[in-house]
């Protein structure tokens, strides 16, 4: 398929299997999901009544005293006694193959050229690490929120971006489906479209 250059009235042919495949919406949700799954920390931990210090003796004798019986202080029903089902560090992660995860990527970014929101364009670079110089050459693509993809790590463009808000940089190699889809508008260049060809086949 064909991608108009932005700026310019060529077009550039893209592969149909990586950008003019259908939408497969529960593909996309199941790979989604995963992934933000797989960032989560699970370092979450509690401590049950085998755990919490003291308690080692009865507070009071069994009968002759009025009140109810008990055996500890750290019973989950005493304060500071410990909790009844404690929670403990767990993995969250989702297995994803490789199949179902380039499969994605190609819906996504085919969803993005149908919805008009990839700009192509043949090169994206500023000359400093400048913030003044980033946003103008955003706005020259009439982006305010989305993502920029580049065929490579570039450390001026990226220390020049880092103070924009709701504005990401990613080389084309490491991007992955959250940040696409996330994105209000993607401006991508030539080469990381042909990287990502690459990733998806």
């Amino acid at each position: 398929m064909k991608v108009k250059l932005h700026g310019s009235g060529e077009s550039v042919e893209l592969a149909d299997a990586s950008f003019a495949a259908p939408f497969n919406e529960p593909l996309v949700h199941q790979v989604v999901v995963a992934y933000l799954a797989g960032a989560r920390a699970g370092t979450k931990a509690q401590k049950n009544r085998a755990e919490v210090s003291g308690g080692n003796s009865k507070p009071w004798r069994q009968k002759g005293t009025g009140r109810a019986r008990h055996g500890s202080t750290r019973s989950p029903i005493w304060v500071g006694g410990g909790r009844a089902f404690a929670a403990r560090p767990r993995n969250f992660s989702q297995k994803v193959n490789r199949k179902m995860y380039r499969g994605a990527l190609r819906s996504i970014l085919s969803e993005l050229v149908r919805q008009d929101r990839l700009v192509l364009t043949d090169t994206f670079a500023v000359s400093a690490p400048k913030t003044k110089e980033f946003v103008a050459k955003l706005a020259d693509f009439g982006v305010t929120k989305g993502l920029v993809v580049v065929e490579g790590f570039d450390m001026n463009l990226w220390l020049a971006a880092r103070n924009v808000p709701n504005v990401g940089v990613v080389d084309a190699s490491s991007v992955d489906p959250v940040s696409l889809v996330a994105a209000e508008r993607v401006v991508m260049t030539v080469p990381a479209a042909r990287i990502l060809e690459g990733r998806t086949a």
